[in-house]
């Protein structure tokens, strides 16, 4: 395999090329107007921009066009920024080995998917599901909900998503337990992760994927958990099982669980996780609140000024781990 070489940098006074994966609505960059050649592409002429950028802006995070036009001829953008945390979609072997900078959207979803997740624990141990359900058949059904103060979660992915959860968990009084790559002070590293599995009343996934983190919750990690546990996915559709989840639900080895990301999206209206018991399906929205997409803007327009002053950039994704590096 052979690295692609950068782009050479543009003679003086030449703006950079920027070249952005467009996707609908279209990035607002008129604060990059007359400092960079702003060109747009869609999936199918990708792989012919790609030599003529020197800038990448995947503005589509839910294209695979990047891992795919990637390993093709000719030059190389020195920098791509994908406007999402995940960066499995983009990486392949050609890119991780060459000298290109990646940098994601690390910083802009953290809070939000943190208000879902708390959302989502409410709503379970309170059945707001149920008691919808039964205000549309117009029945009045008293049931006793759960206390949520005093339960115990997991949270595997320590990153600034999974920090977020536990700190917004903690402001509920819900005893939360971090699990990342390697133990550090505050985080458990991954031998604690089953013990702390079969105790945990909430377990929340909110890691990258990786080839470690792939297929991580398993019919073996279900069946570790209590049959009162509710499980949680917010970080990415490949970290579950999804055959085994439903089987856990149907077997009721854990008592709920509501996935925000499948290993498909959008999920097929033929798949079974639309009828598992006590499953909550949501459209990959927990980080999507309004204003999101101006905040993805103004996040990459600011990493280009530091970028166009030679400043370092932030957010630069460690590319053979596949995430940014960070406590």
């Amino acid at each position: 395999m052979t690295a692609a070489t950068p782009r050479p940098s543009p003679p003086p006074g030449s703006p950079p090329t920027l070249l952005v994966l467009d996707a609908d609505p279209l990035p607002r960059l008129g604060r990059l107007t007359g400092r960079a050649r702003i060109e747009h592409t869609d999936e199918a002429a990708l792989a012919e921009r790609l030599p003529h950028a020197d800038v990448l802006l995947v503005w589509d995070f839910a294209s695979s066009a990047v891992r795919d036009a990637w390993p093709g001829g000719g030059p190389r953008p020195r920098w791509v920024h994908t406007a999402s945390a995940g960066v499995d979609h983009l990486m392949c072997p050609e890119l991780t080995a060459s000298e290109t900078v990646v940098t994601n959207a690390r910083g802009v979803f953290d809070q939000p998917i943190a208000e879902y997740v708390a959302a989502l624990v409410l709503a379970m141990a309170k059945d707001l599901p149920r008691t919808l359900e039964l205000q549309r058949s117009h029945e009045w059904r008293h049931r006793e909900g759960q206390r949520v103060a005093g339960t115990r979660a997991c949270v595997v992915g320590s990153g600034p998503i999974g920090r977020a959860i536990a700190r917004t968990l903690k402001a509920l009084d819900v005893t939360t337990a971090l699990v990342g790559r390697v133990p550090r002070t505050g985080i458990h590293g991954p031998d604690d992760l089953d013990r702390l599995l079969s105790r945990a009343d909430w377990v929340i996934a909110a890691a990258p994927l990786t080839e470690q983190t792939y297929g991580m919750f398993d019919a073996r990690r279900f069946g570790m958990m209590q049959p009162s546990a509710r499980f949680i996915n917010v970080g990415r559709g490949q970290l579950v099982v999804e055959e085994a989840l439903a089987e856990a639900l149907a077997k009721r080895w854990i008592a709920g669980a509501a996935l925000d990301v499948f290993e498909h999206e959008p999920l097929p209206p033929d798949s079974p996780l639309w009828q598992a018991p006590g499953l909550i399906v949501s459209p990959h929205m927990s980080g999507d609140t309004v204003g999101w997409r101006e905040e993805l803007g103004r996040q990459f327009v600011e990493l280009y000024e530091r970028w166009e002053a030679g400043r370092p950039l932030l957010n630069v994704v460690d590319k053979q781990r596949g995430y940014v590096p960070g406590r």
